[in-house]
């Protein structure tokens, strides 16, 4: 169980296509899954994460999004009919390491985030012109296409957990944050990287009772960000919650739901907005799958985890999928039991 909790609660990113400036947060939802605030294996991990995401917006994300990197007058934006769709392909690689001593009376566990892909994003837009004057003056109406890719390495995110356990009872507080040194262009409709810091803490419970299989998350957390120094916006703060819901049919295979609630709760600010409050919201909800596999002095553990997004606000909407790997030392082999002699009593 150390093992899944492992891969489930090590992925922290922003969401190459996902309110906030532009429709993009630092947090991305659907990070924590089952076992979330389960104990793990002391020694080092490394988990693995494919991350596939497509997404569509309507014209108020299309809108910003093109305001915010400088391609789209605010003057005209309300002569245009937009709509937005991005794609990203992530790596994700999480190197972690779980102390044996406790911490505050918990197991602590530190590790840092990196990711690497391709994000595209399209914007299809009809700007109605017959009534604008300056460069913008055309006669009708006039289509146009913006298409961007980008492809490198996104920031960093160190990351630090503390996990205590009471029987079938777990429970976690976390802390983890966003360097911003990866791709990223304040011009751009598409980035890897978010351009600017955030700070993002929270706690979780983990119910998981061993004699029956059954197990039920939840994580739920903050974020604080930074202004993005480029573009003078700051995001407001944002809420979350991430949960699963699993039962082991076997020792090793593992089925389940999965979901996230996403709700801003402050409004965007700073000289550079120019889209006003821009709140966002977006729900999920999804299935997933999980295998353990032992290899000798190493386990592994294999997860697939979908989710289809609705009710989402001023953020774009659509499903993703993220294929897991992660490696942990194994469990140490219960000690031998000791022979018990027997005195025969004449």
């Amino acid at each position: 169980m150390a093992l899944i909790a492992a891969a489930t609660t090590m992925a922290l990113a922003a969401t190459p296509a996902a309110a906030d400036e532009g429709g993009v947060s630092f947090w991305l939802p659907g990070i924590f899954g089952s076992l979330a605030a389960a104990p793990q294996q002391p020694g080092f991990s490394l988990t693995s994460i494919y991350y596939h995401t497509t997404v569509t917006a309507g014209g108020s994300v299309a809108r910003a999004r093109e305001i915010n990197a400088g391609r789209l007058p605010v003057t005209v934006a309300a002569n245009v009919e937009a709509s937005l769709t991005g794609k990203a392909d992530l790596a994700i690689v999480i190197p972690s390491y779980t102390f044996a001593s406790p911490v505050f009376g918990a197991q602590a566990t530190v590790g840092l985030m990196t990711v690497s892909g391709r994000n595209s994003t399209s914007i299809d837009a009809l700007l109605n012109a017959s009534v604008l004057a300056g460069p913008f003056a055309v006669s009708g109406s006039r289509f146009f296409n913006l298409s961007e890719t980008d492809t490198g390495v996104g920031d960093l995110y160190p990351q630090l957990f503390l996990r205590w356990n009471a029987g079938v009872n777990n429970y976690m507080t976390y802390l983890t944050g966003n360097i911003p040194v990866g791709s990223y262009d304040p011009n751009s409709i598409a980035n890897l990287g978010i351009g600017h810091g955030a700070v993002d803490g929270g706690f979780g419970y983990t119910y998981f009772n061993p004699a029956t299989g059954r197990e039920f998350s939840a994580v739920a957390g903050l974020t604080y960000n930074f202004k993005n120094p480029d573009t003078q916006y700051r995001n407001g703060v944002d809420f979350h919650v991430d949960w699963g819901a699993s039962q082991f049919l076997t020792k090793q295979l593992q089925v389940g739901l999965v979901g996230y609630l996403y709700q801003q709760l402050s409004c965007d600010s700073g000289s550079g907005d120019r889209v006003g409050c821009f709140e966002s919201r977006v729900m999920s909800v999804g299935a997933q799958v999980g295998y353990i596999v032992p290899m000798g002095e190493i386990q592994g553990y294999l997860n697939l985890k979908a989710y289809k997004e609705f009710e989402s606000e001023n953020r774009p909407e659509g499903w993703n999928v993220w294929l897991t790997l992660a490696l942990s030392p194994a469990a140490a082999p219960p000690p031998a039991a000791t022979p018990t002699r027997r005195l025969a009593l004449k």
